[in-house]
């Protein structure tokens, strides 16, 4: 019973791309592991982007930042 977790920022999947994602996941894992797609759990977590951070920085201040170089 496989249980497959998928974190994304919380402000830009829309229902039918994470519905693609449960999809897409399911049949890698039945393809990969033969594992069965009735049994195959997927959670996708959504994560604020001042609770999100990359190379030193929240995703919230570096996208700030970029639509501020892009004026």
């Amino acid at each position: 019973m496989p249980i497959i977790r998928i974190e994304i920022t919380r402000d830009g999947a829309t229902v039918a791309q994470k519905a693609a994602l449960v999809h897409g996941a399911t049949a890698l894992v039945a393809d990969v592991l033969g594992k069965d797609p009735a049994l195959t759990f997927v959670v996708i977590d959504e994560v604020d982007t001042v609770n999100w951070g990359v190379g030193g920085e929240t995703v919230a201040a570096l996208r700030a930042r970029r639509a501020g170089a892009a004026c």
